[in-house]
């Protein structure tokens, strides 16, 4: 008589791991092809929207802020001169300046405010943003948000310019609609937009649909701002908590009150998801940005907040998890 053998159980596929990215001083690796300039656009950068717009305490926190994030390797860094009036940009000269190499080595944009793209205004608005800064020149300066009062032609005359001058290594503009876009590149002769700053994350897509694949296929680089819609993609509210007032005005329509509930059910999801594959929520959120060719610009106003950033930065998800996100972003409450 035979021995009775046991069924052996199928073998079950191992579940793939995230890749995990070294977060140290200088690590921070990648990016994006930066136009036809040679250089690389860095993939993730703080932004310093929040610097110079409140109290002598608050800046001191965010200043130790932006010294950590120099400190902790972040490779680009984003102001403008309507941010605190300049004081951000002063700021960030002052961090830089102290950093010695290391801020010496940054990736800096600033951006002309919408209040100055007449011809005439163009270039003190640069020259007066170096001297706050205190550096000769901008990797890339940015037209904040196009003025359908002022013909763009003009503007991107004066912009490309300061590039013939060396005053900036590149151009680019930030809010920009495809017909915007395509205005702007036809006004130029002797150099190229490298550059669309937009509002974008998987619940906040408006602005950035419509010109990604133009972006691509120009090779524009997206930089996305609000890229964890204001902490909702790292678990912020999720679970109830005042959603503080300056944060629903900056906020586009995520926190109104005929949105905002929907938009919490679909990140519990996501949040579920993250919590399941092992991973950061916000690694979701900025991996699905890189996957889409954005750089992600995040706000920080605490060292902590940037090292939090950072360690889910060096968590790349899985493809079908970030799929699987993108799915739940989109699926009706």
């Amino acid at each position: 008589m035979s021995e009775k053998k046991t069924p052996r159980a199928s073998p079950t596929r191992p579940k793939k791991a995230p890749k995990v990215r070294p977060a140290d001083p200088g690590s921070i690796s990648g990016g994006f092809p930066l136009g036809q300039t040679g250089r690389t656009h860095p993939p993730i950068g703080l932004g310093l929207w929040s610097l110079g717009r409140w109290s002598h305490e608050d800046e001191q926190r965010t200043r130790t802020t932006a010294d950590h994030a120099i400190a902790r390797g972040v490779p680009w860094f984003d102001t403008a001169e309507v941010y605190g009036t300049g004081r951000s940009e002063r700021l960030l000269g002052d961090c830089l300046a102290r950093a010695g190499p290391a801020g010496a080595g940054a990736f800096v944009v600033t951006k002309l405010s919408w209040e100055h793209l007449r011809r005439s205004q163009v270039r003190a608005s640069l020259l007066g943003s170096l001297q706050r800064l205190g550096r000769a020149s901008v990797d890339l300066y940015l037209v904040h948000a196009p003025d359908p009062h002022v013909p763009v032609g003009e503007t991107m005359g004066a912009m490309e310019q300061l590039w013939v001058d060396g005053k900036t290594k590149a151009i680019g503009v930030s809010n920009f609609s495809l017909g915007d876009l395509e205005a702007a590149r036809s006004a130029l002769t002797h150099t190229q937009i490298v550059v669309n700053q937009v509002r974008f994350n998987l619940f906040d897509r408006e602005e950035a649909e419509p010109i990604e694949e133009y972006c691509r296929q120009h090779g524009i680089v997206l930089e996305a701002y609000t890229p964890l819609a204001r902490g909702l993609l790292a678990g912020r509210y999720l679970d109830g908590g005042t959603v503080p007032a300056e944060v629903r005005r900056f906020a586009h329509r995520v926190f109104e009150d005929d949105q905002f509930p929907g938009i919490k059910a679909r990140g519990r999801a996501i949040r579920d998801l993250a919590r399941k594959e092992d991973v950061p929520m916000a690694s979701i959120a900025l991996h699905w940005l890189e996957r889409h060719g954005a750089a992600p610009v995040f706000g920080a106003s605490r060292p902590e907040q940037v090292d939090d950033i950072l360690a889910a930065w060096a968590i790349q998800p899985p493809a079908d998890v970030l799929d699987r996100a993108d799915e739940l972003a989109r699926s009706p409450p």
